[in-house]
């Protein structure tokens, strides 16, 4: 890599980019919506819903200071985190109710970046964020997933046309958004039928006294207002 690709590269990722056509968000969202409502679709795709989830866990463990010791990404799209530390205490809260709001909180951090024109810093950020999860990742299906996410991260942002990468970075952020609901009310499906008993959910409940149920709440609240504003930030040059 010469030094012109360097600093061609580095005006891509600090300036910004031309609005992309007004059609592509409403394809890339409704491409989005189907591909959370439609079962065979939401199984394969719900992986990255559940890396955004499971990194903030780790995120937040981190930056309470509790000592990650790794993350697990299993092929049935759920996932262990798993770090050490005060067993109550804010951090031990924080950590347990980053999960189920990340994915809703990352996607309106996106949507921020696009209405902003940053569709190559967005890109970039993702690969950088992959790669620090990837580091800690412990076992060969959570490697497998991660490399994938980021290298098709890497690959559009490095090849792509603008037009190709405009309507990567729509369609993710548009996934996280919507992706973020489903969840949540799965939970809520599987508790109601006396499953889940170690969720997040229940986990909070037992740290705090507060129901279940409200920290669901919570959580379904925390991913539609993320939707609706993104939603209309996505949507303004309409």
């Amino acid at each position: 890599m010469d030094a012109r690709t360097l600093d061609e590269l580095w005006t891509a990722v600090t300036g910004t980019q031309p609005d992309p056509p007004g059609w592509l968000a409403l394809a890339t969202g409704a491409t989005a919506l189907l591909t959370v409502l439609a079962r065979p679709l939401w199984r394969i795709a719900r992986n990255a819903v559940t890396i955004a989830h499971e990194g903030g866990h780790g995120l937040a463990a981190l930056a309470t200071r509790r000592r990650l010791a790794g993350i697990r990404l299993h092929s049935d799209t759920s996932g262990l985190t798993l770090s050490y530390g005060r067993a109550t205490g804010p951090g031990m809260l924080l950590t347990l109710a980053a999960g189920y709001t990340t994915p809703a909180l990352l996607g309106l951090g996106c949507a921020a970046l696009l209405a902003a024109d940053r569709i190559t810093l967005l890109l970039w950020l993702a690969v950088a964020l992959l790669l620090a999860l990837l580091v800690r990742i412990r076992n060969a299906f959570g490697l497998f997933t991660v490399l994938l996410a980021g290298g098709a991260f890497f690959l559009v942002s490095w090849f792509g046309s603008p037009g190709v990468q405009a309507g990567f970075a729509y369609l993710g952020t548009w996934f996280l958004l919507l992706g973020a609901v489903r969840p949540v009310l799965e939970l809520q499906r599987q508790r109601r039928h006396g499953e889940a008993h170690d969720s997040d959910a229940d986990q909070l409940a037992r740290l705090t006294g507060i129901p279940g149920l409200a920290w669901i709440t919570l959580f379904l609240v925390t991913a539609l207002v993320c939707l609706a504003l993104g939603a209309s930030w996505l949507l303004s040059p309409l």
